[in-house]
């Protein structure tokens, strides 16, 4: 049977493809259950009985750490690589020590650089917020790179007292019984994310794209992603996008390009969500807005994330919540994401 493939005019998919799905620890395998149903029904419906997938297992979590003593295989990547487009429940990962989160290890590996999250409020979903209808999001968190890169060390270790030496050559007085961690934040990366942004707008004819960043305070971090987010869009969507300073909020037929401090767009997002449609933004600041913005809108549970390269054409779709453990096997996880 034949694999999803990548061409000169993007994906080639067959019509019966071959996805490779990770049903997930805790409660993965209950809504893995009940989504499988929805996917093949909704195939069926669409094309007429005409197309079909063929969904194939790989392992990884505790299901894969209890059967051959590996977290995330080597075969599970090379299987996600090779049929480009796959799909993964919530996976177990040891808090505190032992292995760095399984999902940020397969992002990496496999340099899913875009976590694209989704979110709006569906009719009759309750709402902890007065106007949940005003929330119709799509979050580009970068997703390879800041502070969850994995760059960190223990407090105690010879690691971090070879670094601690290293800062203090340069003038930085750091606690000598402190954990370090690595904040990397690259023009690489910062701008095939806000590309990604800035097309994806572009083809659904959004109203805006919104870097979202703590630059007042990290400088040559996020304040380096704002300014390159700001430059990639000038100089390569200039004739189709226009700054807030250049047209003083007024874009007239163009996409419009702006910034908001995170601090300030948390707040935003509660009194006035309706003045943001796309937004690009660092992996820290990614996670803490996605889960917000879903809990106005119902929860986690219904929102949905991908992972994706959009340049090769890898990508790997979840559901965004943890494994819920204490409610596995009760069919009670609302499956929706």
């Amino acid at each position: 049977m034949p694999t999803i493939t990548m061409g000169p005019q993007g994906l080639q998919v067959p019509d019966e493809p071959i996805i490779p799905f990770i049903a997930g620890d805790g409660t993965g395998p209950d809504i893995w259950a009940a989504s499988v149903r929805v996917f093949d029904a909704a195939v069926a419906k669409t094309y007429g009985g005409k197309r079909k997938i063929h969904w194939v297992e790989v392992m990884a979590g505790q299901k894969s750490f209890d059967a051959n003593g590996d977290w995330l295989p080597q075969g599970t990547i090379d299987t996600f690589n090779s049929h480009l487009v796959g799909i993964k429940g919530p996976l177990t990962t040891p808090v505190g020590g032992g292995i760095r989160s399984i999902n940020v290890a397969i992002r990496q590996i496999m340099d899913l650089y875009a976590c694209v999250r989704p979110v709006r409020w569906y009719q009759g979903v309750p709402s902890p917020v007065k106007h949940p209808e005003k929330v119709n999001m799509v979050i580009f968190r970068e997703n390879t790179e800041d502070v969850y890169a994995g760059l960190e060390v223990a407090a105690g270790t010879p690691e971090a007292k070879r670094l601690l030496e290293f800062l203090d050559g340069m003038g930085w007085e750091i606690r000598a019984d402190s954990g370090i961690g690595i904040k990397p934040i690259s023009e690489t990366g910062s701008k095939r994310l806000v590309r990604a942004a800035i097309r994806h707008a572009l083809a659904e004819k959004g109203r805006s794209v919104t870097l979202v960043h703590k630059g007042n305070i990290m400088k040559f971090t996020e304040g380096a992603f704002r300014t390159w987010g700001y430059a990639l869009a000038k100089d390569e969507f200039g004739d189709r996008t226009v700054s807030w300073e250049e047209c003083g909020g007024k874009p007239g037929d163009r996409l419009l390009i702006k910034d908001s401090i995170a601090d300030a767009f948390l707040q935003q997002i509660l009194t006035r969500a309706d003045e943001y449609d796309v937004i690009a933004t660092m992996n820290l600041n990614g996670d803490y807005i996605s889960d917000a913005l879903a809990a106005q809108v119902g929860g986690i549970g219904i929102a949905p994330g991908a992972n994706i390269n959009y340049d090769t054409g890898h990508a790997i779709f979840e559901a965004t919540h943890g494994t819920a453990p204490k409610y596995t096997g009760q069919d009670k996880v609302n499956p929706g994401s």
